[in-house]
């Protein structure tokens, strides 16, 4: 583990015209909050970088208002001209993918090859958008009646709210954000106080394209506190429909107060995902995968590589090269190129996977490697720590919850059916993975009789999907789907339509319901 320093250079905030203090809110228009000031500090080096004043309820209620009202005018705009408006907000990313993605960085601690990538991944799915505004598509069905039809077709749903955590401050959101537009919605995002800035930066720089058309607000944003702001989020029955990214706790606050009036949710919450290496695997590949998935973010993806369910047979082999690794992981200021692991996102969070590598040790299991406070030269007030690998078992409460942070857990198993059913053996059910070189066992992982997340992989990793497929998972994890696939319907409400084109009414079912 080797310490790094890198020297501060913020450009990137004036590059994006950010000027302290910010707004917490945009309504089509940057409003004049007057909540309490929110101070925005780096992980990187535990300073503060702005000050966002943050919403109140009253401006909560313009935010919500202006969406409503201009959702009203976007649901009848062709569906193939909004895809051409998000077109232009995908060429504005690009044009400042490089500044949001070192914003990325410093405010959440990712490494900028991440930083970077989050960013390509809004720019992503908005060509992914643009090109699914052709094709919201319906279905055409044979009526039993004579000289019917029917059809089946798509409405826009209204204001659809994101709640975003702060391990994904810009891609989250753009995953939503982007096929809502397309489906004739409007968006009210209220983001992680994490990371505040780089939600406004997203929206000065998406927000230019709607004002032009008069319809900034449909693009709406608060900063404020979830006690406040975010329980008139979830009480607003303007908003249909929320989706929301955070812990299992957040997302069953968020399912019961939709549920209760009758709202529907998207929610993408904890993982604890697990990669099985059978005895003939790529012990190499899987190595590797196993690394950035455990390592990559600072372990703080929903889709982290927290379980490692090994054959016997090759236990001692994956364990020593997993050791050799780790031990030449470099940790710093992620702006440096010569990085693979930065900060994690605060102090709390560092304290959680310490109190976490404590229990494993009361329980029994051995810390083979980390699990310590890690203080870089000239950024000792910045939230690091060496990442962890523990031997440990399944069964043991610690390892049935979730860390969200470097603490990886090495369990041994028998055979590919003893993998199944200890990788089944947790509450959540995000992402998973199998490396073998046997086209039989890989194909049972990813049957309905192996794994029960609702992302599986065979020789990759568990971190890293592509905005192509439908992302989200099963059990404590939601149930959600985002991204691409048909998630776009969960933006939109189905509609039955049957049509008479003849001079009579004959009803369904053979049912005559005649006066003579």
């Amino acid at each position: 583990m080797n310490p790094q320093t890198s020297s501060k250079n913020l450009s990137f905030l004036s590059d994006l015209g950010l000027e302290s203090p910010f707004s917490g809110a945009y309504a089509g228009e940057w409003l004049a909050t007057s909540g309490a000031p929110l101070e925005v500090v780096s992980p990187v080096d535990g300073e503060s970088f702005g000050v966002v004043q943050q919403a109140t309820a009253e401006d909560y209620e313009k935010v919500s208002a202006a969406a409503h009202e201009a959702f009203l005018k976007w649901r009848e705009v062709p569906a193939p001209q909004r895809g051409e408006i998000v077109r232009r907000i995908g060429e504005r990313l690009r044009e400042y993918k490089e500044p949001l993605g070192r914003l990325v960085s410093w405010e959440m601690g990712k490494i900028l090859q991440e930083g970077l990538g989050e960013v390509q991944e809004a720019i992503d799915i908005a060509d992914f958008s643009v090109g699914q505004s052709r094709m919201l598509y319906g279905l055409s069905m044979h009526s039993e009646r004579p000289l019917h039809a029917m059809r089946e077709q798509w409405h826009p749903l209204g204001t659809v709210g994101v709640i975003s955590a702060f391990n994904f401050p810009a891609a989250v959101w753009a995953w939503n954000a982007m096929l809502a537009l397309v489906c004739g919605d409007s968006v009210l995002w209220k983001p992680s106080s994490k990371t505040p800035l780089t939600a406004i930066a997203m929206t000065k720089v998406a927000s230019p394209v709607l004002e032009e058309e008069g319809l900034g607000a449909l693009i709406g944003l608060v900063i404020g506190p979830g006690r406040e702001v975010g329980e008139m989020l979830l009480e607003d029955k303007r908003v249909p429909l929320i989706s929301a990214t955070g812990s299992c706790a957040m997302g069953k606050r968020v399912a019961e107060k939709m549920a209760s009036r009758y709202g529907k949710t998207i929610l993408e919450l904890g993982g604890n995902n697990a990669v099985v290496v059978m005895d003939d695997a790529d012990l190499e590949m899987a190595a590797r995968a196993i690394l950035f998935g455990a390592v990559g973010t600072a372990g703080q993806r929903c889709t982290s590589t927290r379980r490692i369910l090994v054959q016997k047979g090759v236990r001692d082999a994956l364990q020593s090269r997993l050791l050799e690794m780790y031990s030449k992981v470099t940790i710093g200021s992620p702006m440096d190129d010569s990085i693979l692991m930065g900060p994690m996102i605060d102090a709390g969070a560092v304290q959680d996977t310490l109190d976490a590598i404590e229990k494993v040790k009361a329980a029994g299991g051995e810390i083979l490697c980390g699990g310590e406070v890690f203080q870089p030269r000239g950024l000792e007030n910045g939230s690091y720590m060496t990442p962890a690998i523990a031997l440990a078992e399944n069964d043991w409460d610690i390892v049935q919850d979730e860390t969200f942070g470097p603490l990886l857990y090495l369990i041994e198993v028998d055979n590919l059916d003893h993998a199944i059913s200890l990788h089944n053996d947790v509450p959540q059910g995000l992402s998973s993975s199998i490396f073998t070189t046997d086209i039989r066992k890989a194909e049972k992982f990813l049957s309905a009789a192996g794994s029960d997340c609702g992302i599986a992989n065979a020789n990759i990793g568990t971190s890293g999907a592509e905005i192509g497929g439908a992302f989200g998972g099963e059990k404590e994890t939601g149930g959600g789907r985002e991204s691409g696939s048909d998630s776009w319907k969960a933006y939109m409400r189905r509609q039955t339509n049957t049509i008479n084109w003849g001079e009579d009414l004959p009803l369904a079912q053979g049912i005559r319901f005649d006066l003579d």
